[in-house]
């Protein structure tokens, strides 16, 4: 039986996360503030503390820095209404277990407060600087990655970061790099693609004066620019196999050469991105196997932005907010913006959310406003390469395709696809058994027993 801490400044929540902790077999304490807590903290000894994030008075943040200092500190999971980029990374990064999004179910209580007694304490690492909330989003998937950057912000592990284009590897680069130990010193990128082979050795390693043809002066190159900071290799994927040699011994030794140069060894840690599949490239004998292994010891994958609906509207908001006339979102255009497939991903968001804060006429932004998408998006009706099948079979082709579509963007939970597609639950269960497209019973089952806060 273990001694389980509540913290919470609203009663109920409290009192529902007590009885879920006594349920499970455990004693449970409860404080109402961060300074009640840490006065109890005084007197008992508790083995895991469930934490509410925004409080009166002592906020969560504050209070897990303190409990974090304690000889015996307990494993603590921050619970917050309020999720964001900066305080998930600055929680797990203080050392919270996890970081959890209310209303939390019991089944979740259940599971984490297992894990968490099963873990043991770690040191509260110091405190970040703060950073511009740039990964916005409370999407399961980005806040995987929220998460994960602030689990390995303070290391110097090498970090690989995958995804589409435009889905913000940099970005979440900048924040790593942002929140870690080496925040004070140099943020350097190099993107490899946009750099001709026979100039990115020198740009990487550096030159000597008169190393070669044209070499008036000598080059530090970027991984001594970066020395004592971040490296950040965007498109190291479309490195050539020569230079991923030098990049491999710069990464397993710490050690660079410049071109007509001796030897050299550097500081710096090493984040690479790429949108392209490398293990495909290893397996075409175009990208070195052991450098993919030693690039890839924290991978980092990033969802496309068709994968992250939940995302959408407040990046729209947060993109229209940051245009010169602030213009704010109507319902009907956020509805039109859900509804794209967004392959240019937050980037394409970004730039249609510039367009349309300049070119709209009114306070608003309005689905008008955003007819540009639609252009974008229609095909010449001379160029489609129409199907040579009868009318049924074209239709139902087209109606298997929709569902499809449907079900990908509601991750597989049958009632949003339902609302979706705008037809009756019965009616699709009658046209996924049609098409064989079975999906599993408890997608759309609903959470019960959550505890709602503030």
């Amino acid at each position: 039986m273990a001694t389980v801490l509540i913290i919470d400044d609203d009663a109920v929540v409290r009192e529902a996360l007590a009885e879920a902790v006594i349920d499970l077999g455990h004693r449970a304490h409860a404080a109402p503030s961060g300074e009640a807590a840490l006065a109890l903290l005084e007197r008992e000894q508790v083995n895991a503390v469930f934490l509410d994030l925004r409080m009166a008075g002592m906020d969560g943040l504050e209070v897990l820095r303190r409990l974090r200092a304690h000889v015996q500190a307990p494993v603590v999971t921050v619970l917050t209404a309020h999720a964001t980029m900066s305080n998930t990374i600055e929680a797990m990064r203080l050392g919270a277990f996890d970081h959890l999004t209310k209303p939390i179910g019991r089944a979740d209580i259940a599971r984490v407060l297992q894990l968490m007694l099963a873990r043991a304490t770690s040191p509260a690492p110091s405190m970040p600087r703060t950073t511009e909330d740039t990964l916005i989003g409370s999407s399961d998937a980005i806040r995987v990655v929220q998460k994960t950057i602030g689990l390995l912000a303070d290391s110097d592990a090498t970090v690989l970061i995958t995804g589409e284009t435009g889905t913000g590897k940099e970005l979440v680069a900048h924040a790593i790099h942002d929140y870690g130990h080496r925040k004070a010193g140099p943020f350097v990128a190099v993107n490899c693609a946009s750099i001709p082979a026979e100039l990115l050795e020198s740009e990487l390693f550096g030159h000597t004066r008169g190393a070669f043809t044209g070499a008036v002066s000598e080059r530090i190159g970027a991984f001594r620019q970066a020395s004592g900071g971040t490296l950040f290799l965007d498109e190291i994927g479309d490195m050539d196999i020569a230079t991923q040699a030098k990049i491999l011994r710069a990464l397993q030794e710490r050690i660079i050469t410049p071109i007509g140069g001796k030897s050299v060894s550097v500081d710096v840690r090493v984040i690479g991105a790429t949108h392209r599949d490398l293990m495909q490239r290893v397996r075409e004998g175009s990208f070195r196997e052991d450098l993919f292994y030693r690039l890839h010891v924290v991978p980092i994958h990033l969802p496309p932005l068709r994968a992250r609906i939940a995302d959408i509207v407040p990046l729209a908001e947060y993109f229209l907010a940051r245009t010169e006339l602030r213009k704010r979102l109507s319902a009907d255009a956020a509805a039109l913006l859900v509804r794209q497939q967004w392959p240019g991903n937050v980037r394409e968001l970004k730039n249609a959310m510039e367009r349309a804060g300049v070119l709209g006429r009114g306070e608003w932004v309005t689905a008008m406003d955003l007819g540009f998408l639609d252009e974008m998006r229609k095909p010449d009706t001379d160029e489609i390469d129409w199907p040579d099948e009868d009318l049924p079979s074209a239709v139902s082709r087209l109606e298997e395709m929709l569902i499809r579509r449907a079900l990908a963007r509601s991750a597989g939970n049958r009632a949003e696809a339902a609302r979706i597609l705008g037809i009756n639950r019965q009616l699709l269960y009658a046209k996924l058994k049609r098409y064989g497209l079975a999906v599993p019973e408890d997608t759309d089952a609903p959470e019960s027993d959550d505890f709602e806060g503030p």
